[in-house]
């Protein structure tokens, strides 16, 4: 079985949700006999690579735009997709969906992956939701198959579109902690006794709101850590930097990746997300997966992943956030919170079972 894979930046080590998961996927897809091409985007995988861990990677050219690079990307991607004769072609979140009639017309089957309504992201304006929201029409209308990373997706597209998604989530791989080193030294940080958050600096991930809340947190001795940057920087992402620039105590490192981010996450006393909207998010699965003491936002996204009630805080509420980030500060995760955690990490977000569910999908076009 021959699938070509559109819609993510590519792989190795791309900062993003979609290519975590791809990274993640594809390489098992192909441990199973599959034969897996994904065509990246030019600015953001270096060309020379043509190979990962088994996949196939096909650089194809597109602007470093964030309004134009998906659009642009996905059209020439499904042209060339159909040279390579596959037996399926995966498309990824909403914003690539939009090429699903021309791949069908092209006589290409398709299955698409819903990773949540980009629409609702803070950073797009009105002209890029109402395109987003044609893409998510074009995919869920006219894909052979579709599959959503969470339940309130799936059942958010039955109701608008008559359709019924097979529920694939994300997944996670439970890591070896690794001991405080290098990175956790450049940065000046104390282990067990920093916040980490992890995403790119867009509105919707509430950076802002967790800069403002740190800044009237009463965790003595404590620091802010936000792993991530921008993909492109706007007015937005100065203003976040400025920002915590005026509070003490906060770290921001840029993207991390591979070890250096897992020293981050090893050595973590919190883990925190203040976000508007996710779709399910990896770095909420990852924390789990390190076995971090979890604060997280009241949205459907993080209700998905089972925690204790206590361990949700109202997006945007400031002076809730800054009191749950003192009390959890002085409230570490007890041993049987921390193995339940693990268990449930193991059982419902296995990348080997992942794999399976996917190829069956395949299998079933």
């Amino acid at each position: 079985m021959k699938i070509v894979v559109i819609g993510t930046r590519g792989f190795p080590d791309v900062q993003g949700g979609v290519e975590k998961h791809c990274q993640q996927l594809y390489p098992l897809v192909t441990g199973m006999g599959v034969d897996v091409t994904v065509l990246t985007r030019r600015p953001y995988v270096d060309p020379a690579l043509r190979e990962y861990r088994g996949v196939h990677l096909v650089p194809v050219d597109c602007p470093q735009s964030k309004f134009l690079e998906a659009i642009v990307h996905s059209f020439r991607a499904v042209l060339y997709a159909r040279t390579l004769k596959p037996d399926v072609v995966h498309i990824h979140a909403i914003g690539p969906s939009i090429v699903v009639p021309l791949a069908r017309l092209l006589g290409l089957k398709v299955v698409i992956t819903h990773h949540g309504p980009d629409y609702e992201r803070k950073k797009w304006n009105g002209v890029a939701k109402a395109i987003l929201r044609l893409g998510e029409a074009c995919g869920c209308l006219f894909a052979n198959r579709i599959i959503t990373i969470t339940g309130h997706i799936g059942r958010a597209i039955t109701a608008k579109f008559g359709k019924v998604p097979v529920i694939i989530p994300n997944g996670v791989v439970i890591p070896e902690k690794i001991v405080a080193a290098d990175t956790v030294a450049r940065f000046a940080l104390e282990p067990g006794k920093y916040f980490v958050a992890v995403g790119r600096f867009v509105p919707e991930k509430g950076f802002h709101d967790l800069v403002d809340a740190y800044a009237r947190c009463e965790a003595h001795g404590w620091k802010l850590v936000i792993v991530g940057d921008a993909d492109h920087e706007d007015a937005y992402s100065r203003s976040l930097k400025a920002r915590a620039a005026g509070v003490s105590g906060v770290v921001l490192t840029g993207f991390l990746t591979g070890k250096a981010l897992g020293e981050i996450y090893s050595n973590a006393g919190v883990f925190v997300l203040p976000s508007y909207y996710e779709g399910l998010p990896i770095v909420l699965l990852e924390a789990m997966s390190y076995g971090l003491n979890c604060l997280v936002s009241d949205i459907p996204a993080n209700r998905e992943v089972a925690l204790a009630q206590e361990r949700y805080v109202k997006p945007g509420a400031i002076d809730a956030w800054a009191q749950n980030m003192a009390l959890f500060s002085s409230s570490p995760l007890q041993d049987d919170a921390r193995t339940a955690m693990l268990g449930l990490i193991a059982r419902e977000y296995d990348w080997k079972d992942i794999a399976r569910r996917t190829l069956a999908v395949y299998q079933s076009v």
